[in-house]
């Protein structure tokens, strides 16, 4: 039962670092193969191949976001909580569970990460973010809970996995399914969806969950920081994972370059200490970003410097694919795409 395993692993590493030898070009040395060799070594071509399921991309935005909590302690001095309106005619007390929230902006947002993407289904990734926003006390039921500082800073890393809903691939599935009420013989209705499934189709739409941590930079005033006793700041991120949802637009500007917009919900837990740290407060926050982003894929066939070719689509040269324009141009361009 080994060796049937050992001569299975073999085969398959034999497979992927063997190049395929066969050829398909016309006279410019286009090739029309799905995959060409991009390195004259077995181990070359299988890494170029890996690098270019992967891409890098980088965004920045904005969001609004809600904070608050359920406020209840049988110590409520220990909190910087006070009565701040109806003094005379207030239905709540100190001892009521107080339902107190405030909002308020984060810009930016900074995110950068790397995304690789599995058969044009899924992608997944991950990367790390920065973000700087706003705080302002929570209220509610006549009650003001400020914070320490009118502004935080938070860093976060995080794992992203998309489905992709709709690109072009779907768009040609959704074409023939259009079209399926038409017979076969009829070439003119025939021809027509071949021109629309050849169209070059930029957009894809996915939907995308997030999963991360958080670690919070700054939160309090300079002034409490400038006793001779160091401050221990009582706003902490909870334990707890943070998760958000949301919807990604990408359109292609090459085979390698695209820029998206993504907007979205994140959900996130943090915790307020009493005085003396004998007891917490949680505090949920909502964040409601849109960020707008751009994503380069590594690319694994080098650029064409042979002097004096001139060819602007892919090509081969001695069985090797080369490319032939930059990374932002369409590689294999088409009536109406040349520039």
């Amino acid at each position: 039962m080994t060796d049937r395993r050992l001569y299975l692993l073999l085969i398959v590493f034999i497979f992927f670092l063997v190049p395929t030898q066969a050829q398909d070009d016309d006279i410019f040395g286009i090739s029309s193969k799905a995959k060409n060799p991009k390195s004259e070594s077995g181990v070359g071509n299988t890494f170029r191949n890996l690098i270019e399921m992967f891409s890098l991309e980088v965004s920045t935005g904005a969001a609004y976001h809600q904070i608050g909590t359920n406020f209840y302690s049988e110590n409520p001095s220990l909190y910087p909580i006070t009565q701040y309106q109806n003094f005379q005619n207030s239905g709540f007390s100190l001892q009521d569970t107080l339902s107190i929230s405030s909002d308020g902006w984060i810009v930016p947002i900074i995110n950068g990460g790397v995304r690789i993407n599995l058969f044009n289904l899924l992608t997944i990734g991950g990367g790390f973010g920065r973000e700087w926003g706003k705080l302002t006390p929570m209220r509610g039921n006549d009650f003001e809970f400020p914070f320490e500082g009118a502004s935080y800073q938070l860093s976060k890393q995080y794992v992203t996995v998309g489905l992709v809903l709709y690109d072009a691939k779907r768009r040609q599935s959704v074409l023939k399914w259009k079209y399926r009420r038409y017979s076969s013989n009829n070439l003119y209705m025939q021809s027509e969806l071949r021109q629309r499934a050849r169209q070059n189709y930029p957009w894809r739409f996915l939907l995308e969950g997030e999963y991360g941590s958080m670690k919070l930079k700054s939160s309090i005033d300079q002034e409490l920081l400038q006793g001779s006793v160091p401050y221990v700041p009582r706003l902490a991120v909870s334990g707890d994972p943070y998760y958000g949802l949301s919807m990604r637009v990408e359109y292609d500007f090459s085979e390698y370059a695209k820029f998206f917009l993504k907007g979205g919900a994140e959900f996130r837990k943090f915790t307020y200490a009493a005085a003396d740290f004998s007891e917490f407060q949680n505090i949920d926050q909502n964040v409601y970003a849109l960020q707008a982003g751009m994503a380069i894929k590594i690319p694994g066939t080098k650029r064409c410097k042979i002097q004096g070719c001139g060819v602007v689509m892919k090509h081969m040269h001695n069985g090797i694919e080369f490319r032939g324009s930059s990374i932002f141009n369409m590689q294999n361009r088409k009536v109406g795409q040349w520039y």
